[in-house]
């Protein structure tokens, strides 16, 4: 049957169910295309008879196939969506791993604290890496922390942070690798010692006042930069690294050391410079310009013409002594027999430092040699504040030990020269005292005189014989302040005018007798004489209680033997003495109690009974 022309056919749309508002209609290009047989139209002669049309699915049917193609580009659209969330998850694209170890969809601080903790747990990036000098032969072994060899994680993962995203394929990034290049260029050189050619570095120098120039020759040598861009690239890969050896050109050339003689080295000479002040003039001769002006090649091989101060002041050092005035440091002196401040005055320095760069300019003219140089005001190293707050209050420790021939015998005065000079003797917290380096040597200039010693094994005249009773009195008196003895050798024979093994010969330069400040105070020594006597006082504030002696008995004991020496003003008789070894412990108490002790232990030869008179006949 033809179909009704006035009837239209029904839509399939309308038996199809309503969107969504969040759904979306498919595309053409999402739906299937659906290809329908065709029927043959007849032909007939004079009659117009209209083409067949395609026959219409049922309107339910085409309205669930429209159903399900929309179904399936939502879930596709969806899954999609999910998919590209996931990949972007984190501030660490999905498929980034570093070493090995998957960051992807971590956060910039997940990521960093993953990475430590495996970078932790890699015994090949704690341990001593070994690294060899190209073409020496020479290795050296490091330790990572010792040159600042590290994964830098932030910027790790930095790099890790940046690109796209892989879904189906992992992006190894290499880890940021830091060394401190200066740390690693010392530690290759401590441990390999000499290695490459040194360069000569140029350089102007002086023989008397004629300069002579020093051409800079090329060398070979490590590089820290270079060295450390080789350590940075083979440290993950393990193994051995090979760091190279570089040509190292001097920064300053042949034709610039010429130049320089020229220009500077010369015309600085040729005539002394005049130095003006308010306290007068100071005048450098082109010996003391020689002496001071400074144009060697630092470690790069480039010279950078300077002013040595120091070399300089001492050049000129008799005339400084007239135009400046030393900084006086605040002292302690003693006032009825306790400790005073004298407070300290500043001095005045001509500041030839600052007047360097004028200096460097007139030293190349040849008529204008004139500079201006300021007077400084320079304070004392000390002050009477500083001196306050050391804690010197009160009398720690005292000794004393006898002597006879009165004050007229040399021993005697020799005992009384060291004692003036070590009074008012000040030790600071953490300083070593050293009688040899504060007294100097004790000559007849310093007022020593000749005096019995101990040479050879027997007594000698000897100039400053008998300071080693003052010795061994200082000794006793730090002793028993509880300060730490760094230095001393009891003598050979035993004297009954000391404690034994608690005492102390000196010699100079050889025997010598040190203690050290070991207390947070400070240390002032007082001394004090009789025709008899010498005393020894330490003040400062107490750190112990009490310190005190415990003796072990004498053992090992030895007889003297007689020995007749040739008869002369070298003779010196002696009655003899036994020899012995002996322990002592000091003890040291705090709240009734001996919280520490410290043992010292000598052996005393046999004193022989030295007789003057005419050799025995064999």
């Amino acid at each position: 049957m033809r179909p009704n022309p006035d009837v239209a056919p029904s839509d399939p749309r309308k038996d199809a169910p309503v969107s969504t508002a969040s759904e979306q209609p498919p595309t053409a290009e999402d739906l299937p295309t659906l290809r329908l047989p065709q029927q043959a139209t007849p032909v007939h002669d004079n009659i117009d008879v209209p083409p067949a049309e395609s026959p219409q699915p049922p309107p339910k049917r085409r309205g669930r196939r429209l159903l399900i193609a929309g179904g399936l580009v939502l879930v596709l659209a969806v899954g999609a969506g999910a998919a590209v969330n996931w990949a972007f998850q984190g501030d660490v694209p999905r498929g980034v791993t570093v070493l090995g170890l998957d960051l992807g969809g971590l956060s910039r601080t997940e990521a960093a604290g993953a990475l430590r903790t495996r970078l932790a747990s890699d015994q090949k990036l704690t341990g001593p890496v070994t690294i060899q000098i190209e073409g020496t032969g020479k290795t050296a072994s490091v330790q990572p922390a010792d040159v600042g060899l590290v994964v830098d994680v932030e910027a790790t993962v930095d790099a890790a942070a940046k690109g796209r995203p892989s879904l189906f394929a992992d992006r190894s990034v290499t880890p940021v690798v830091a060394v401190d290049a200066d740390l690693l260029d010392a530690a290759l050189r401590k441990a390999a010692g000499k290695f490459g050619t040194a360069m000569t570095r140029p350089a102007v120098v002086f023989d008397g006042v004629k300069p002579r120039a020093v051409h800079p020759e090329p060398g070979r040598d490590l590089e820290p930069a270079r060295s450390a861009e080789a350590v940075k690239a083979g440290w993950l890969s393990g193994g051995t690294i090979t760091v190279p050896l570089v040509e190292v050109q001097p920064v300053t050339t042949a034709a610039e050391v010429d130049e320089l003689v020229e220009t500077l080295a010369r015309p600085a000479v040729a005539a002394p410079v005049t130095v003006t002040s308010e306290r007068g003039t100071l005048t450098i001769a082109p010996a003391a310009i020689a002496k001071s002006l400074v144009l060697t090649a630092d470690k790069t091989g480039k010279i950078e013409p300077r002013i040595d101060e120091k070399k300089l002041r001492a050049a000129v050092a008799p005339q400084l002594s007239k135009l400046e005035v030393t900084a006086r440091d605040a002292r302690f002196t003693f006032a009825a027999g306790k400790p005073k401040i004298v407070a300290g005055a500043d001095g005045v320095t001509l500041d030839l430092g600052a007047a360097a760069p004028q200096l460097l300019t007139v030293l190349q003219s040849s008529s204008d040699r004139t500079v201006e140089a300021a007077l400084t005001k320079s304070a004392p190293k000390l002050g009477a504040a500083d001196l306050e707050k050391l804690g010197v209050k009160e009398k720690v420790s005292t000794f004393t030990t006898k002597f006879t021939g009165g004050l007229g015998s040399s021993r005697s005065q020799n005992i009384v020269q060291a004692a003036k000079q070590v009074r008012g003797a000040l030790v600071l917290p953490g300083k070593t005292f050293s009688l040899n380096k504060h007294t100097g040597e004790r000559s007849y200039k310093q007022g020593y005189k000749d005096a019995p010693v101990i040479l050879g094994g027997k007594l000698v005249p000897g100039v400053g014989g008998g300071v080693s009773q003052f010795t061994t009195t200082l000794f006793n008196a730090t002793y028993y302040a509880g300060l730490e003895d760094v230095e001393h050798k009891p003598h050979s024979y035993y004297f009954d005018r000391y404690p034994a093994v608690i005492e102390s010969t000196i010699f100079y330069p050889d025997l010598d007798f040190k203690f050290k400040n070991d207390s947070p105070h400070g240390v002032l020594l007082d001394t004090a004489w009789t025709s008899n006597s010498i005393t020894v006082s330490v003040w400062s504030t107490k750190v112990w209680d009490k310190v005190s002696t415990k003796y072990s008995p004498r053992r090992n004991i030895t007889s003297p033997r007689t020995i007749t020496l040739p008869d002369g003003p070298s003779c010196i008789a002696t009655g003899g003495l036994p020899g012995f070894t002996q322990d002592a412990w000091r003890q040291f108490h705090k709240d009734g109690k001996i919280v520490k002790r410290e043992k010292f232990t000598w052996k005393y030869d046999a004193e022989p009974n030295y007789i003057c008179g005419p050799a025995e006949s064999d």
